[in-house]
């Protein structure tokens, strides 16, 4: 009994994980359609944060219950960070997917090697050249005439607001010294301290079921019951379906489709960043945080069905169950009466043995079901 309660809570915890960084992406890509490929690094972004709040509470009365203002706060950066994503560079690629793709993957890049470089000095120049490329273009759109200059008015401002951040950076740098030019997080690994409460665990016969498991757990559960209500019983939720089925109809009876289409995807990159403060309990954060759920969150939407919020809950939990079983071996003394399926099981008992049979197994299925658990169906579909 002990054995069996240890792989279905195991099971759930790495389900409630995978479920929670696919949360976001059941909304942006299987609402909308768009291959995000940054989800990851808005994952990162999350746990990120979370680091810089728990550092900025630690000697505050506030120290124990920073998780919750880490959650607050990672949901707002990231929404807003997907926020501008969408109005720069998604919204232009709507229904191109492989430029979607490439565009997506390029930002993560970029975001991966920010959290690696970003300092004081960095911050400075960045905020100058948005201050002076974009203050000024604000007012040269105000010029009656700006239409007619705005192909090398725009060339001649952005070159100008480079240099001038360039040298302001410089300065602050010589004149600082390191207390500025020293990277804000680095290459190397940041840990998060659980709060107290969320350390040990409840223990359950001989087996302990660890506190930050099951907070994971109960988080991934609200989320979902937050995105069902919203979907489901708010007007904007009404108006993210209605342009999901048929954006033409829905523009026609005066749906503002751009908007949905923004509030949608800063909803799926605030989730990620939920996420992201999720991850960072279970270990160290980096630079290529998000790169190792990314994968499986595109696995658990595909596999439960584009579109689909239950497909997502219930590909999670078997994806999850899956692995766990397969990677420790759980099934090994059930399958003790045959050598040939001891050594088989025992092969693929690593995490990484454990997912290469997990892909396999999806392979295979996605083979006789190639549209998931929960298929669309009506008029989304004929479209």
């Amino acid at each position: 009994m002990t054995q069996l309660l240890e792989s279905v809570f195991g099971g759930l915890s790495i389900g409630s994980v995978l479920l929670l960084a696919a949360l976001g992406l059941a909304i942006v890509f299987g609402l909308m359609g768009v291959i995000n490929m940054a989800h990851g690094e808005f994952m990162m972004i999350g746990a990120y944060t979370t680091f810089v709040v728990q550092n900025a509470l630690k000697k505050t009365p506030l120290s124990e219950l920073y998780i919750f203002l880490a959650l607050i706060a990672a949901f707002i950066v990231t929404a807003l960070l997907g926020l501008v994503l969408e109005r720069t560079v998604v919204r232009y690629l709507y229904g191109r997917p492989l430029e979607t793709l490439l565009a997506t993957w390029g930002v993560s890049l970029i975001l991966q090697q920010f959290v690696r470089s970003v300092s004081w000095q960095f911050v400075a120049g960045l905020g100058t050249f948005c201050l002076l490329f974009f203050g000024g273009s604000w007012v040269l759109s105000k010029r009656p005439n700006f239409e007619q200059i705005r192909g090398w008015a725009i060339a001649v401002l952005g070159l100008l607001s480079v240099l001038i951040a360039l040298v302001f950076s410089n300065i602050l740098g010589q004149t600082f010294k390191l207390a500025v030019t020293k990277p804000w997080f680095g290459t190397q690994g940041v840990d998060v301290t659980a709060p107290k409460w969320l350390r040990g665990g409840l223990l359950i016969g001989d087996y302990q079921l660890p506190f930050i498991r099951l907070f994971i757990i109960v988080l991934t559960t609200a989320c979902v019951f937050g995105i069902y209500w919203f979907l489901n019983k708010t007007p904007w939720g009404l108006r993210i379906r209605a342009v999901t089925q048929n954006r033409s109809m829905s523009a026609c009876l005066g749906i503002p489709t751009k908007t949905v289409d923004a509030l949608t995807f800063a909803l799926g990159s605030g989730l990620a960043g939920v996420a992201g403060v999720a991850v960072s309990l279970l270990g160290s954060v980096s630079s290529n945080t998000g790169q190792a759920y990314i994968v499986d969150a595109f696995m658990v939407v595909v596999v439960g069905g584009v579109g689909k919020l239950v497909g997502s809950i219930v590909a999670a939990g078997a994806i999850g169950l899956v692995s766990y079983v397969i990677g420790s071996n759980a099934l090994g003394p059930f399958v003790s009466f045959s050598s040939f399926l001891k050594s088989f099981f025992e092969f693929f008992a690593t995490a990484s043995m454990a997912k290469v049979m997990v892909f396999a197994l999806i392979i295979v299925f996605l083979q006789f079901r190639p549209a998931g658990l929960f298929p669309q169906k009506g008029r989304t579909v004929d479209a």
